[in-house]
């Protein structure tokens, strides 16, 4: 069957909170946290720019090209700001956010940005999501057969999960083929090299929590979190014991009640 990619998802009641994926993904990569989180929120979750579904990305198709694109979304949501969630480079995005005055508070997934961008991480992790992207581009035609067996669950979440276990076989298929569909993959991941990945993070005024998994093997902890825990300082932080890249995935209860704990505490129940 072949896959649906839609710009956005929206639903619940409640003070505004918006969901920002990883790179590579779609807004479905939120399905197992939504039910828990439109309980007490309306909820936001488009598909980010240049991604299977989205907009269109500006140019340079960096970081800053994503969070225009949201703000625009958010904009024609009627979301003058919102509590803000992302993963990875959805993290990155709404702590650019929350320096643009856009958020009520932020949970931060393993936001991308923390590393040295003269180091050897910047240049390891592109090269892994190269290789990522090729190998879905792959495999993306046989996706359900590989999403149907617990072994093939397992080589296709390995880089974003410890235990894929919970996760709904066709979900993961989704995954696999909005991977391999995302139109500006190539072109993110030139500029990515050459982006401006800084946070003004005296401007973020707002509550921020940064969740991490100890067993994230696309952002390693602690290494790919140095420059970030250097540049917000009043952020809590908080670890995942044995979890990967996209804790939302595999722990999906726990990472909703890290989330509504902070939007909650800042005023959104």
């Amino acid at each position: 069957m072949p896959a649906t990619f839609t710009a956005a998802h929206r639903g619940g009641e409640g003070p505004p909170l918006v969901c920002l994926h990883g790179f590579l993904d779609t807004w479905r990569t939120w399905e197992l946290v939504l039910p828990r989180l439109e309980r007490r929120h309306e909820v936001l979750a488009p598909t980010l720019a240049g991604h299977a579904g989205g907009p269109p990305i500006g140019r340079p198709a960096g970081p800053a090209a994503v969070a225009d694109a949201v703000e625009r979304a958010m904009d024609a949501a009627g979301m003058p700001t919102a509590h803000l969630v992302g993963n990875s480079l959805g993290g990155h995005v709404a702590l650019r956010l929350a320096a643009r005055g856009r958020a009520r508070s932020v949970v931060a997934l393993a936001p991308a940005g923390g590393w040295d961008p003269d180091g050897e991480l910047l240049r390891a992790t592109l090269a892994r999501q190269r290789e990522l992207l090729a190998a879905a581009r792959a495999i993306a035609p046989r996706a359900d057969a590989i999403a149907a067996t617990p072994e093939g669950r397992r080589r296709a979440t390995g880089l974003i999960v410890s235990d894929p276990d919970g996760i709904p076989a066709a979900l993961v298929a989704h995954l696999l083929v909005g991977v391999a569909a995302c139109p500006a993959a190539g072109e993110m991941l030139d500029a990515a090299a050459a982006a401006d990945w800084s946070l003004d993070g005296q401007a973020i005024v707002c509550p921020v929590r940064v969740v991490w998994g100890t067993a994230d093997r696309l952002l390693p902890w602690p290494a790919a979190a140095a420059r970030l825990r250097a540049g917000l300082p009043a952020a809590e932080w908080v670890e995942l014991e044995g979890a990967g890249h996209c804790p939302h995935l595999e722990l999906p209860i726990p990472v909703a009640e890290l989330i509504l704990g902070v939007t909650s505490a800042a005023g959104g129940a």
